[in-house]
């Protein structure tokens, strides 16, 4: 099968052939008609993750071989399925969702693959979408899109996912309580889609792209901020007071501190985003204004099964998508598109 791999840190994406896997036990074999660029794939391409004074956090040292395979927003067609897979045809339709886990450990029996410590996550750990074909290794892990645009149901498998599960960490509040998103990316603006999908009314967002904020209020902001010096005095000042809950869909030194700053007393910072750094947090403020400060890294399969039911029912209003052909041209171009800054939404490269 023709695959688009980086080859290694910092190489660019090139095309590959590779055997095609044959399916056993409960593995299903997919034919990639859809597949999502994220910015993670921009730090898989890099080899790491800035830990501010901590230095780099190295892939390699943590398992990740290269060449690999990355693309872990897929939409597939069955083409063939192990001999204990029940329930699922040939020429089936399904998004796929990669974040696996072990299979072994209490998490994944849990049902929280996303928290496993020894994830074999599709496009990470396993060749992902960025080929003609995905190996899937259960047929639980594939979710009945039916009805939706193929493009978008791609995106849930992580900017919709990831979204839905930040959302779901800070709600419920008061329906007129701002939450604040920084970052108006493709996963910022599905968080602003989602908060106004569950009847939040009061959506404050932060984005340096005038742009990306007028997306961000057509999907139901209420308030935006263009982040200057004092970045948290701003997100007061627009909401009226310190606010209850900010999901940082960046997180880096400056949006985390801004965010720290911005927070009422009991007040929760969400932290999702992987620009890397750090910040200082002080231990007293911390004690004396009873905050709370959560990772967040993508999501549950039942919260997928959640992302997708809401999409069918008309709830979740879609973001911009831009479509690529699906070849190494259009991986690269993407990734250099989402380290600029240049993206207003998803891209999406169709087989």
């Amino acid at each position: 099968m023709r695959v688009f791999a980086v080859m290694g840190n910092n190489s660019a994406v090139s095309e590959l052939e590779l055997p095609t896997p044959q399916p056993s036990g409960t593995e299903v074999l997919l034919k990639v008609i859809r597949c999502g660029v994220c910015h993670t794939d921009t730090h898989l391409r890099d080899g790491g993750y800035d830990l501010g004074s901590r230095g780099m956090m190295r892939l390699v040292d943590r398992g990740i071989t290269y060449p690999l395979v990355m693309g872990h927003e897929v939409v597939g067609v069955v083409t063939e399925v192990g001999p204990d897979v029940v329930g699922l045809n040939v020429g089936d339709v399904r998004l796929v969702y990669p974040w696996i886990g072990c299979g072994k450990c209490h998490q994944c029996a849990a049902g929280r693959d996303n928290y496993c410590a020894a994830g074999k996550n599709l496009g990470v750990a396993r060749h992902g979408g960025y080929a003609d074909h995905i190996l899937v290794p259960d047929s639980k892990y594939l979710v009945d899109i039916t009805g939706l645009d193929l493009s978008w149901a791609a995106t849930m498998a992580c900017s919709g996912l990831t979204a839905y599960s930040a959302v779901n960490k800070v709600l419920p509040l008061p329906s007129d309580e701002p939450v604040v998103v920084i970052g108006a990316g493709g996963v910022g603006l599905t968080a602003v889609a989602t908060l106004k999908a569950l009847d939040h009314q009061r959506i404050c967002v932060v984005d340096v792209s005038p742009r990306n904020l007028d997306i961000a209020k057509e999907l139901g902001a209420t308030d935006v901020v263009t982040p200057a010096q004092n970045a948290g005095r701003q997100i007061i000042e627009t909401c009226g007071a310190p606010v209850a809950a900010i999901i940082d869909f960046v997180n880096n030194d400056a949006t985390a501190s801004a965010a720290f700053d911005a927070l009422r007393k009991g007040g929760q910072l969400v932290q999702v985003g992987l620009f890397g750094g750090e910040f200082i947090v002080p231990t007293a403020l911390m004690t004396l204004k009873m905050l709370t400060i959560t990772g967040s890294f993508v999501g549950t399969l039942d919260e997928l099964h959640a992302v997708t039911a809401l999409a069918k029912q008309g709830a979740l209003p879609p973001i911009p998508i831009i479509e690529e052909p699906l070849d190494s041209s259009s991986v690269n171009s993407a990734l250099d598109k989402l380290v600029s800054g240049g993206v207003a939404g998803r891209i999406v490269l169709r087989a």
